[in-house]
């Protein structure tokens, strides 16, 4: 693919939302979801920017308040020179096994990883990547699948990098809610792997959701925790702007 990069607009900067449905959203969209920011955009079903309200997502009907909308607002925020450009390809309920070239999810009915990467490519064509955010994990919650994540979540993570042709491109995880934990114990060792990620992998960096309530189904985030969600990664990427101090331990 020919490298567009040239042409792009550098005060546009555009962050890849990707995981399973605690990033795309299940929170209950209020008015406030509804606000627009004049400098907050998302990549649409047809891959036209429009305007950013909740749900940014549309993996499944489902959709709802998560964590992007308010990063986008909060790094807009930090930057009053720049435009956000938001690019939603969470696929709920999605195992990182289909988070892989050629990776096909029956829940979604598409091929995560081919998607993600395929908007991306035509977005970094008017704008600068500035970083990737995952979340996910609950898929991969389970008896002798949980030893595996770490391995696998790098290996997507170089993978990505390859492809985009950014090898130090942030990459940004959050650990898996408090309420998930306490009726899914596997996601210990999960969030165990997320957490180690930046010891492992340069340019990375994991924030914490500890704290974070549920929507009442011990699954998923609230709006009000999505919302919370997105200003802990805000905090994370833009208090670390020299890239490699998102990972000090290399």
């Amino acid at each position: 693919m020919e490298d567009s990069r040239n042409s792009q607009d550098k005060t546009f900067h555009l962050y890849l939302l990707i995981g399973q449905s605690n990033m795309a959203g299940r929170g209950e969209v209020e008015p406030q979801d509804k606000q627009v920011h004049p400098r907050v955009f998302a990549l649409d079903k047809s891959c036209k920017w429009v305007p950013a309200t909740d749900p940014i997502h549309f993996d499944k009907p489902s959709a709802g308040v998560g964590p992007g909308l308010t990063f986008g607002k909060t790094m807009a925020e930090f930057d009053p020179s720049v435009r956000i450009g938001l690019i939603p390809c969470a696929a709920g309920g999605s195992p990182i096994t289909v988070w892989k070239p050629g990776g096909y999810w029956h829940g979604t009915n598409n091929m995560p990883y081919d998607n993600a990467l395929h908007r991306t490519q035509l977005a970094m064509a008017q704008g600068a990547l500035k970083g990737i955010l995952w979340h996910q994990g609950e898929a991969d919650s389970r008896r002798n699948e949980e030893e595996l994540y770490e391995n696998r979540l790098i290996a997507l993570i170089g993978a990505l990098r390859t492809h985009l042709g950014m090898p130090d491109i942030p990459f940004i995880v959050a650990t898996l809610g408090d309420f998930f934990i306490e009726s899914h114990p596997e996601g210990l060792i999960v969030n165990g792997a997320l957490s180690r990620i930046p010891q492992r992998v340069r340019y990375t960096t994991c924030v914490e959701s500890s704290g974070l309530d549920h929507k009442g189904d011990s699954l998923h985030f609230s709006a009000k925790a999505a919302r919370e969600l997105g200003r802990r990664y805000a905090k994370a990427i833009y208090h670390t702007k020299d890239a490699g101090h998102l990972c000090p331990h290399q």
